[in-house]
């Protein structure tokens, strides 16, 4: 991905049958450089075909009579609508480790914790916690995937930042559930 407000880490792919060079323009939505707002997409994250990330730019400028963006259309003497009414949401940040389902929604502004999973088609508008598991519209936590302690655990060893070495001679670990062992790998 080539773009100054976005940025992906390493072994994130995206998974489309029409192949994955046009990430940008099918899956990040209302991306304006003048907005300014980044996504921040992590480590070993897996997106799946038309999953969407929406951006800052589709909100709309609420504190006047209407919401019609006039700047974006030619129209002068516009207020700045990137101050002016419209609730700006901030950087959408999506954690390490990360699975997102087909055709899922992410909205403006969300962070989405390491380990988590968001299911088929679940809009998500609010923050998601390291390692739930979110479905639905509204995006609702359905379920925890670990024990707050086990959740403590992988936050701290952090696999995912360690040499590519390191992570292939302890797949078996990393991909089990053991975390014991996993803590001895460190």
């Amino acid at each position: 991905v080539d773009h100054p407000l976005v940025e992906v880490g390493d072994y994130s792919y995206y998974d489309d049958s029409r192949g994955p060079e046009h990430f940008l323009a099918r899956c990040v939505r209302y991306h304006f450089d003048f907005i300014g707002d980044r996504l921040i997409i992590g480590k070993f994250v897996a997106i799946a075909q038309a999953a969407q990330f929406i951006m800052n730019g589709a909100n709309h400028p609420m504190g006047g009579f209407s919401t019609y963006p006039f700047g974006m259309f030619g129209f002068e003497n516009v207020p700045d609508f990137t101050r002016d009414g419209l609730a700006l949401r901030g950087d959408t940040v999506i954690g390490n480790d990360v699975w997102i389902g087909r055709e899922a929604v992410v909205m403006p502004g969300v962070t989405v914790g390491d380990g988590a999973i968001i299911g088929t088609r679940a809009q998500v508008s609010r923050d998601v916690p390291p390692y739930a598991v979110v479905v639905g519209n509204p995006g609702r936590v359905v379920k925890h995937r670990f024990s707050p302690e086990v959740v403590a655990a992988l936050l701290e060893i952090r696999w995912w930042d360690w040499e590519p070495d390191k992570i292939a001679r302890n797949l078996p670990l990393i991909a089990g559930a053991d975390i014991d062992a996993l803590r001895s790998a460190v």
